[in-house]
C-alpha cells in the first residue's frame, strides 16, 4: 500500500507539469517522433502534453517544409518544459515572440538534432540574432542557448549509423539512469559538435561502419576523439539537455527513448524520481517513416494523430490551422 500510494503521489507531481514539444523540420521525421515521445510522457509518466506542427495554412495538414507556421506557439505560455525540434524556421514576430518569452523566462529546454539550428530568419528579421550562423550572437539560438549550431555531418549521413558511449566520470548522472554503454542506437549519424561554456557532455557518438547496431566502429580519427551527443548545461538559470541524435526511427530504441524521458524530469528538476526500470515503451502502432528531404506523409492533420490511441484517457493537444 505504502508503494502504491508513492506511485500515486509520483503521478500527480508529473500531471501537473506541461511539457510543450515543438516540431518542424524537413527530413528526421520530427512531426511524426514527438507525438510517440508525448504518448510516453504521458501515458507512462502522467506528464500533460501539448505537440504543435508546422502547419499548410491553405488546408491544415502537416507540412514540415512551411518553414514560416507553427500555430498554437500561445501554449508555451503555460508550459513547465519545452521540447524544440526544429530547423532552419523562419516564422513571424508573432509565433517567435512565444518562443523568445518562453527562453527568457528561465524555464528549461530540450534540443533535438536539428534544433541547434532551429532558426534561419531572412524574411522576418526582427529575431535574426537566433539564426544559426549569426554573426553578432554567435550561432544564434543554437550555440549560446543549447550549446552548439549547426557545424557538419561528422559520420556519413544516411550510411554510418551512431552507437551512444557514456562519458567517463558521468555514468552516474541521473539522465543515465539505467543506461550503460552501448544502449543507445540510431540510424542518424553523427555530428559535429564542440559544445561550449559549461555545457556538460554526457554522451559521446562511436561512429560505426554500417547501419545496423552490430555494426563495428569505424577505425581511425573520426572516433579519436568521438564526438558529444548528448550534453547539459545551464542558459541563464534554465535548464538545457541537447541532443544532436533524433529521427522517428532512432526512437525505437530503447536506450534513447529513456534518455528523453530522464532529460525531461532532469530538466524539470524532478531527477528525483529518475528510475532505472521506468516505463519507456512505445504506445500504440508506430511504425515511423525513413528520414530522407520532404519524406513526410502528405494530408495529415494533427487531430488523426489522436486515434487508435489505449487508454482512451491519454490527451495530446495539437494545434490546427486557423
Amino acid at each position: 500500500m505504502r508503494f502504491i500510494a508513492i506511485l500515486l503521489l509520483f503521478v500527480l507531481e508529473a500531471a501537473g507539469k506541461h511539457i510543450v514539444l515543438v516540431s518542424g523540420d524537413e527530413e528526421y521525421r520530427s512531426e511524426e517522433m514527438l507525438p510517440q515521445l508525448a504518448r510516453i510522457l504521458e501515458k507512462h509518466h502522467g506528464f500533460q502534453c501539448t505537440t504543435l506542427f508546422a502547419i499548410d495554412p491553405a488546408d491544415g495538414t502537416i507540412n514540415p517544409n512551411q518553414r514560416d507556421n507553427i500555430p498554437g506557439l500561445e501554449a508555451l505560455r503555460s508550459a513547465d518544459l519545452v521540447i524544440f525540434f526544429l530547423r532552419f524556421r523562419d516564422l513571424p514576430d508573432e509565433q517567435m515572440k512565444h518562443i523568445v518569452d518562453y527562453l527568457e523566462s528561465g524555464r528549461p529546454l530540450i534540443g533535438i538534432r536539428t534544433a541547434t539550428h532551429s532558426f534561419d530568419f531572412r524574411k522576418h528579421t526582427t529575431y535574426a540574432r537566433y539564426s544559426w550562423n549569426n554573426k553578432e550572437w554567435e550561432g544564434g539560438f543554437g550555440r549560446q542557448i543549447l550549446g552548439e549550431t549547426w557545424v557538419s555531418h561528422h559520420g556519413l549521413h544516411g550510411k554510418q549509423s551512431t552507437r551512444g558511449v557514456l562519458v567517463k566520470g558521468q555514468q552516474q548522472h541521473p539522465i543515465l539512469r539505467g543506461i550503460k554503454d552501448g544502449d543507445i542506437w540510431g540510424p542518424t549519424d553523427v555530428y559535429t559538435a564542440r559544445p561550449g561554456g559549461d555545457s556538460q557532455p554526457l554522451v559521446l557518438g562511436q561512429v560505426l561502419e554500417g547501419m545496423k547496431p552490430t555494426d563495428p566502429p569505424l577505425a581511425g580519427p573520426k572516433n579519436d576523439p568521438m564526438m558529444p551527443v548528448a550534453w547539459t548545461r545551464k542558459a541563464g538559470t534554465a535548464r538545457v539537455f541537447t541532443t544532436t541524435m533524433g529521427c522517428s526511427e532512432d526512437l525505437l530504441n530503447e536506450g534513447f527513448r529513456r534518455l528523453l524521458v530522464n532529460a525531461a524530469y532532469w530538466a524539470l528538476g524532478m531527477e528525483s524520481r529518475i528510475s532505472a526500470n521506468s516505463k519507456v515503451d512505445l504506445v500504440g502502432d508506430y511504425k515511423p517513416n525513413p528520414f530522407k528531404p520532404n519524406g513526410f506523409v502528405k494530408g495529415v492533420k494533427p487531430a488523426s494523430l489522436t486515434g487508435g490511441i489505449s487508454p482512451p484517457t491519454f490527451r495530446i493537444r495539437a494545434a490546427m490551422g486557423r
